[in-house]
This record gives C-alpha cells, structure tokens and sequence, in this order.
C-alpha cells in the first residue's frame, strides 16, 4: 500500500500530538486530505481568547475576539466551554457555529455595565413597536450575514436585559392607538433581546436553552433559510418572533411566556418595505403560559396573564402565505390566533393535530381589521384558505370558543374547520346570549377587547365560504347561549355538528343575513 503523508497545518499539531495524527492518518488509509484536518481542528475556545467564565468577569470581549479569530481563518467553531460567562452584546459572523457546551452558560450583564452595543440609526417611523426596529442592543446579534449557527446544550441567561421597550417605542414615535412618528432619536444601550438576527440567510439554532429573554428571546427579521430545532425557551416576554422570513423550520421547541406571545410570526414594516412571511413550518412545539422559569426546573406553576400560545400577528404589513403549525400542544395559555389588521393578506395557512388544555379566553381566533399600521397603505386587510383541522381543547373560557371575525366590507374567505372537539367552561348568561359584539375596525386585534360573544362554541361574522364539519362542542357548567351563532355569512355549509344546549335554548343563531346554508348529518339543527 502506497501512504500518501500531507504536511499537517501549524495549527493541527500544536493541537495535536504526532502521534495522534500519525493514528489518524493511518485509520484513514494512509490518505487524509488537507480539507479533511481543517475540518477536524479544535474550534476557538474562547477560554484561549481570555474569557474566565467565573460569571463576574465581563467576559464578552473575549467571545468577540474569538468570533473575529475564526471569521478571519474563513469561518469555524466558537466553543464556549462549561462555566458563566457575563458578556454584553456577542456579534456573530458569517461561517462562524457559536457551540455553548452543556454547562455554560451566557450570562446576559446588568444594564449599568453598559456593555449592550448602542442603538442602530432608524428613521422609518413607528409601524410596529420600538422593540422590532433595533437590533444591535442585543446579547447576540448578526447583520447581513450567511451560515450563522448557535448551538449546544448550554444555556443563555438574560439576567439584565430588561423586558421593557418604551424608551424604544418614543425614539421611533410608535404609539398603539395613535398615527406613528418619524423621531431621529439619539441611540440608547437598552439590552433587551437575547438573540436578534436581521438580513440573515443560513442559520440554524438548536438545543440550547434561553432564559428570560426580554423582550424576545429570540427576535429574527428578514431572514431565509432558517431552522430553529430542539430549543428551550422560558421567558417573561415573547418568546420567538419570525418576521418578515422566508423558508423556516421550527420545531421540537418548548416555549413557556406567560405575559406575552410564545411562537408569533409577524411581518413589519422594520425593513423599510413590504414583506410577507412565508413558506413557514412549525412543527411538535409546546407553548404555555407557566410562571417564568417553571418550565425550566419542572413545576409548572400557573400564571395569572397566561398569554403564552402561537399567534400570526398583530404586526401585518407584509401578510402571510404558505404557513403550516401540526402537531403542537397548549398548556394554561390562550388558544391559536391568526390576526391580519395591517392591510395584507394571509392566505394558505394550515393546521393540523393541535391539543389545547385550560385555554382561559379562547380556543381558535381568526381575524382582520383595519388597524393599517403600514405606510402608504390602498388595500383592506384579507384572510382565505385557511384550514383547521384535528383539534381539541378542554378548559376553555367563558369568552368564546371558536371566533371567526372578517370586515363588512372583505369578509374572511374560504375558511374549513373539521374535526373539532370543544369544552368550554360555561356559565354563559341569558343577557351573555343577547349580546351584539361590536366590530374591531382600527381597534387592537384582541378578542378581549370585543369581550364575551353570545355564543360558547362559535361565533362567525363576515365570512364567504364556510366549512364546519365533524365539531362537536359542550360545557362542563351549565351556559344559556346557544352553542354557534352566525352573522353576515355567504356560504355557509355545517356537516356533522353536535352540540350540548342548555334547556331552552337554541342551539344555534343564524342571523338574516346568512345565504347558501347548508346542513348536514346534525339533527340538533336539523330539528329547527
């Protein structure tokens, strides 16, 4: 056998024993190609660049030089050993796998380090909250970059980021109910992100685990070819924003937020033009809405604002297109939301094979509005071929099971939901029965801000093209409303609907204004 023998690099063997390489070498067939040992080197350990890890020391620095290290060797591994690494903003690189090994952890500094980068320069105005116009006063963040991974089984800690964005919502003149504002603000050190990608193409984020975030534990705009696998999140804010991506993964992730969002897509206008999120999958994820960090050490405990939940929204201006959510479970949080109020469209979202327990509001809510926080904004709001099937959800509150909500003016188009079994908790009123909900128009696209609807399992209004089929819902404590009512309907076709209905009342309302009804194999509305 002929043994072709490479020099090594300099930096293999002072890695390396000779021996050892000779070994590898030899186990390779006497060939080992020098694409191979480049591969095969040990990362930048960022012990090496300086970093202590004793959770005192600011140890960002050092990551930061460890990342340009790599970056200029053309890419590589970023090895954050086991230990507390106290750092201020870390600023990836394109080709550059941040790896927290199990036991480390990055420890987000207090804010009166100043060790956060300041603010970026943004004068597009406030169409979405100040949280989601600046990026750089993160604890990790990246730019205009390709092939960015951050993996690992450790953890990253926030401690001081704050969970707060006001002082970022006046530099951009962002106001929930007024008009925004161009304001050139001078820049602020604010750390309140955990991870903040922008403009990034390639990334991949997996296994590690991120505690109290801030504001977003994970914040990524703009951004194609995305994964995010395997990841924890407990938080006290939200948990992952997608905005304004294209082509991602996310799945196999807990996420625990309980005074906000857990998995939102979103699509603002914080790129300074218009862009849908599309061709998203989210796939076997858990959200609730436990007290922040219970989910991490096991307790669960409850949370009275028990947001939690996965919602499409309320930022819109780009829309939303091919989406899919399967397999995914909700726990003491509020239900699905899909929320299009900015003068989009949301059009072909799928979901399929979701479990919901102890959903406190609502189970399903669907929505458009004219809130029009987009620039320049001509067209109405749109919501068609959405498709909901394979649910279940026990436990849910008073205010309404199922809301499907359009505008007088662009009603909510073709619209399927099969296979649905509902359990409300009850105690709906005959005066509850009476109410006429009022119309969301500009307010903010929550079904509290509408309230109780006169209809514990579904209510529809300003819908074209409705499919119920194979539903069936009832209370576990006596409810006086009646189990559907439908408004404003075109289209409406019912197959196999089986409610529970208190004695005495209907068992659904169909208001004059609904045409082309069509009921089938349902005996309690057949009876009618």
């Amino acid at each position: 056998m002929t043994v072709s023998i490479i020099e090594p690099s300099a930096g293999i063997l002072n890695r390396l024993s000779l021996p050892l390489w000779l070994a590898c070498l030899l186990a390779a067939g006497g060939f080992f190609p020098a694409s191979a040992m480049e591969n095969d080197q040990d990362p930048f350990n960022v012990r090496e660049f300086g970093a202590v890890g004793d959770g005192m020391h600011l140890d960002s620095p050092a990551i930061n030089e460890a990342i340009a290290a790599a970056a200029a060797a053309g890419g590589g591994t970023v090895r954050v050993p086991a230990g507390t690494y106290l750092s201020g903003s870390i600023h990836l690189k394109s080709n550059i796998h941040l790896l927290i090994d199990a036991g480390a952890t990055i420890l987000g500094a207090p804010q009166s380090l100043n060790a956060y980068d300041e603010t970026e320069p943004y004068t597009l105005g406030g169409y979405q909250d100040g949280g989601h116009c600046y990026f750089h006063n993160s604890l990790i963040w990246g730019e205009n970059l390709t092939n960015v991974f951050i993996t690992g089984h450790g953890m990253i800690n926030g401690g001081g980021l704050v969970r707060s964005d006001k002082i970022l919502d006046r530099m951009v003149g962002f106001d929930h109910f007024n008009p925004p504002v161009t304001n050139a603000a001078p820049p602020v050190r604010l750390g309140n992100k955990a991870i903040a990608l922008k403009l990034c193409r390639n990334v991949l984020i997996r296994d590690i685990t991120i505690f109290h975030g801030g504001h977003f534990a994970i914040l990524v705009t703009g951004c194609d070819n995305l994964t995010v696998d395997n990841v924890t999140m407990d938080t006290d804010r939200d948990g992952i924003d997608i905005d304004c991506c294209r082509n991602t993964m996310v799945s196999n992730c807990r996420v625990n937020s309980p005074n906000d969002d857990g998995i939102c897509p979103k699509s603002t206008y914080a790129l300074g033009f218009l862009r849908p999120t599309e061709n998203l999958t989210i796939v076997n994820c858990q959200v609730s809405g436990f007290k922040e960090g219970t989910l991490i050490d096991g307790t669960m405990q409850p949370d009275p604002h028990h947001n939690g939940r996965i919602k499409f929204g309320t930022e819109s201006s780009g829309g939303f297109r091919n989406c899919t959510v399967a397999n995914c479970t909700f726990r003491s949080c509020r239900g699905l939301a899909l929320e299009e109020v900015d003068g989009a469209v949301m059009d072909n979202i799928s979901i399929n094979n979701i479990t919901m327990v102890d959903v406190p509001d609502y189970a399903i809510y669907i929505t458009t509005g004219k809130r029009n926080r987009t620039p320049g904004i001509t067209t109405t709001s749109r919501a068609r071929n959405i498709l909901i099937s394979n649910a279940i959800a026990d436990g849910v509150g008073k205010m309404s099971g199922i809301q499907i909500m359009g505008l007088p003016e662009q009603p909510v188009e073709g619209v399927r939901l099969e296979n649905i079994r509902l359990t409300s908790n009850g105690g709906g009123t005959a005066a509850d029965a009476a109410i006429n909900p009022k119309e969301l128009g500009a307010g903010y696209p929550e079904p509290g801000k509408i309230g109780v609807l006169p209809a514990y399992g579904i209510f529809a209004r300003h819908v074209k093209d409705l499919e119920l089929a194979n539903i069936q819902v009832n209370f576990t404590t006596n409810d006086l409303r009646p189990a559907a009512s439908f408004a404003d309907i075109q289209e409406l076709d019912i197959d196999n609907f089986k409610p529970q209905v208190a004695a005495g009342v209907a068992p659904a309302v169909f208001a004059g204004n609904v045409t082309g009804l069509t009921i089938r194999n349902s005996p309690a509305l057949e009876k009618k």
